[in-house]
């Protein structure tokens, strides 16, 4: 074949080629005016199977996040369970005289979720504060499955044991914000919350020896949160971010203020307004030390920002020890950057935080519509002074006695909250903040040995100006995996601490995050030509591992098409 022939039947290969994936003739165009003929046709020929390998990942990336053709999104039901929609999440609706939104207002509320016609929102005099992003739930993901792969269980229903113990818990803890958590097994309060808690039927918070006891109270349900102190390693470690140096002190909310005690602090709040600089704080900053301060973390923290702070503790060690299938461990020639370095770990976190957050917007607006708290308190207070009857609220948390010392405290019924808004105006479940610190605490995990021992660990001084050293026995037993995940769920309960959160917000949303994380490690196992693998345990204990066989030893630019998740 001559050389004119041949050119003649590589442009022609290169339209039809070009014409199968959808691209335009000129995409190519660039190599040929900026290389001998020789080079372009060299050139192109490498580009022709470089877009039929790309093509090819992403359409296994694309049915893989599709694989689920039908999902079911089972709610509790409570919407068609009641006359009146008294029992899900009507924050920033117009409320009436007792704190009830019309049947008629909330049909109209959710014609705009069921059709996304959300111009029907405009007319429905909603709070000027709005409602907080309900389109989110519609956005698709590109990474990972698409944010309406996944489903949580059913919410608790408001006439359940669980809701009730639920709630009582968050009695429990508005009443003990500020006290330091050092201080937990000399404290009243926290010996009475104790109390109260283990006579509840359905309390699903960590125990021991299937007790509630100092050690578990107000703490994550998974591995490593109940050994060492109860904030994480993470939260207090001074931290270096490129040329600087961090001290973990920040400013916090003022001790002893709480919000929405009375009537029309609540009403107001419910419809949506806000009050005008009514957010005290102190002058100080310090270590956080107690409910409040943790509290004021997630009243102002980024969405990823303590995630992204662990993963530059953990990297501050010149040699950090990295997961066990880190292709770098073995290299030496080449050194981590964009791929399997500190770059692509804190890219990681910032990307798989979006997809969190899609997924459980979807669930939150399109699926579960659970009352916020500072709802539920609103119904128990208007239940028990008989403006309203609310029969079906379960008797454990009317007779409890987290409800008879907050009334005891304030006058009131309502659940005290931390922030003079109270919570954000979306539906509480699932969590935003939990699902992101499911997603981000998976991540970590996955780039780093999980199993290393954390050294010379840290509690909050009294005044929480400085650290001390932690003495604990369990001291000796505190590993990088451990402290993530109490992290997570330091960061999880920071939001019931407020008042704004329930426990089943944080437990069930971080697994949904887990899933999230756990997909688009697969799917970036799939892009990278290194062989590899990532190894993490599961929130349940669980161990697992995704591993990608890699493309660059055979000298191909192949895909990675036998990327798995491996049950260890």
């Amino acid at each position: 074949m001559n050389n004119k022939k041949k050119k003649k039947t590589l442009t022609l290969n290169r339209r039809d080629f070009l014409k199968k994936v959808g691209l335009g003739t000129g995409a190519l165009l660039l190599p040929l005016f900026t290389a001998s003929k020789s080079e372009a046709e060299r050139i192109v020929t490498k580009s022709f199977e470089r877009l039929i390998q790309g093509k090819r990942t992403r359409q296994l990336s694309a049915n893989r996040a599709y694989r689920d053709l039908r999902i079911a999104y089972p709610n509790n039901g409570e919407e068609s369970d009641y006359e009146t929609p008294f029992a899900n999440f009507q924050k920033g609706l117009p409320h009436n005289s007792i704190g009830e939104v019309s049947k008629k207002i909330y049909n109209k509320y959710l014609s705009a979720l069921k059709t996304g016609d959300f111009s029907i929102l405009e007319n429905l005099n909603i709070g000027p504060r709005g409602l907080a992003n309900p389109q989110a739930g519609l956005a698709f993901a590109l990474q990972g499955s698409d944010s309406q792969q996944y489903r949580i269980r059913q919410a608790p229903k408001i006439n359940s044991a669980e809701n009730s113990a639920e709630m009582v818990e968050l009695y429990w803890q508005s009443l003990a914000r500020d006290i330091h958590f050092s201080d937990y097994d000399s404290s009243s309060v926290i010996s009475d919350t104790i109390t109260d808690l283990n006579k509840l039927s359905n309390f699903n918070g960590p125990k021991v020896n299937n007790q509630v006891t100092t050690k578990a109270v107000f703490r994550g349900n998974y591995e490593g949160d109940l050994v060492g102190p109860y904030l994480s390693q993470f939260l207090l470690k001074d931290l270096e971010m490129g040329s600087f140096l961090f001290e973990q002190k920040q400013r916090h909310l003022a001790s002893g203020v709480d919000f929405m005690t009375n009537f029309n602090d609540w009403l107001f709040i419910q419809n949506g307004n806000k009050f005008a600089n009514n957010q005290p704080y102190e002058a100080t900053h310090r270590y956080i030390r107690n409910g409040r301060d943790l509290a004021s973390y997630v009243s102002e923290d980024e969405i990823y920002q303590a995630y992204y702070n662990a993963a530059l503790i953990i990297t501050a060690d010149e040699n950090p020890i990295l997961d066990k299938g880190n292709p770098y461990n073995s290299l030496n020639a080449t050194q981590p950057v964009v791929t399997f370095g500190i770059a692509h770990i804190l890219t990681l976190l910032a990307e798989v935080s979006q997809a969190a957050l899609k997924a459980i917007w979807f669930q939150k607006w399109y699926v579960h519509r659970r009352m916020r708290p500072e709802e539920f308190g609103g119904r128990i207070h208007q239940h028990i002074v008989r403006n309203a009857n609310y029969s079906t609220i379960n008797d454990e948390v009317l007779n409890s006695n987290g409800l008879a010392e907050t009334f005891n405290m304030y006058g009131s019924y309502f659940l005290p909250q931390a922030f003079d808004t109270g919570s954000p105006t979306h539906p509480a479940y699932g969590a935003g903040h939990a699902t992101v610190a499911g997603a981000c605490a998976t991540i970590l995990k996955a780039f780093f040995d999980e199993n290393q021992p954390i050294t010379n660990p840290v509690v909050a001084s009294a005044d929480g100006l400085s650290l001390d050293a932690y003495v604990g026995s369990d001291a000796s037993q505190m590993t990088i995996g451990g402290e993530i995940n109490k992290l997570a769920a330091n960061i999880s309960i920071g939001r019931n601490f407020a008042g704004i959160h329930w426990r089943t917000d944080y437990t069930e949303s971080m697994k949904l995050g887990e899933k999230v994380a756990t997909r688009m490690l697969i799917q970036q196992s799939r892009t990278m030509p290194e062989k590899h693998s990532f190894s993490f345990t599961k929130f349940n204990g669980e161990k697992r591992r995704v591993r990608g066989r890699g493309f660059i030893d055979t000298g191909s630019t192949g895909t990675n098409e036998t990327a798995e998740l491996i049950r260890l």
